[in-house]
């Protein structure tokens, strides 16, 4: 019967003696080695995470009457604004410098690409804007989805002025027209 040590490292660390006993060491190379400095890791922010405080603060609460229950043309306004503004929208009057296509999008996807497209379209100076929500054909019982939803975010988005449905060849009932507001007024 063998003695057991009465440390368990000292059998440890006679068992690597054993093993190393015929390992001769490798010259010294004369190079000075500088210890490494170890740094305590910073978490960076990932791109999702900055947007998310702007996704989160968009509420999917309908918070006014814009036509959507009934089957009406969307249309919103800003309090302020001329009629003539959104008549000029409605009849084309702006370019459409941007466009945003949500088709198959979950509603999250849409709002994290909504928040996304804006912000994109502010700091490219877009005034006039095409969203494409769908008409829900694809969706559970034939209803728009993301119509209500995008329409609801876009009245919460300080930047959009007003927005009406897109004219027939511009999308119709499937598309919404959305005018920015111009660097001018951002500054307000």
């Amino acid at each position: 019967m063998s003695k057991k040590p009465a440390n368990p490292a000292d059998a440890d660390g006679d068992v690597l003696e054993k093993l190393f006993s015929d390992v001769t060491p490798l010259p010294a190379h004369g190079r000075v080695l500088h210890p490494v400095e170890r740094r305590t890791p910073a978490p960076q922010p990932r791109p999702h995470d900055e947007r998310a405080p702007l996704t989160d603060s968009l509420s999917d609460h309908i918070t006014s009457d814009i036509g959507t229950d009934s089957g009406d043309p969307l249309v919103y306004m800003r309090n302020g604004l001329s009629p003539q503004t959104l008549r000029k929208l409605r009849r084309g009057h702006w370019v459409i410098d941007a466009e945003l296509d949500l088709h198959g999008h979950t509603t999250i996807e849409a709002r994290e690409s909504l928040v996304q497209f804006l912000t994109g379209c502010l700091g490219r100076g877009a005034r006039c804007v095409r969203i494409i929500h769908g008409r829900g054909l694809r969706s559970k019982n034939s209803a728009p989805v993301l119509k209500t939803k995008v329409a609801n975010w876009l009245i919460q988005r300080n930047e959009v002025l007003a927005f009406c449905q897109a004219r027939q060849g511009d999308g119709g009932a499937g598309a919404v027209m959305v005018l920015l507001k111009a660097d001018a007024e951002k500054r307000d």
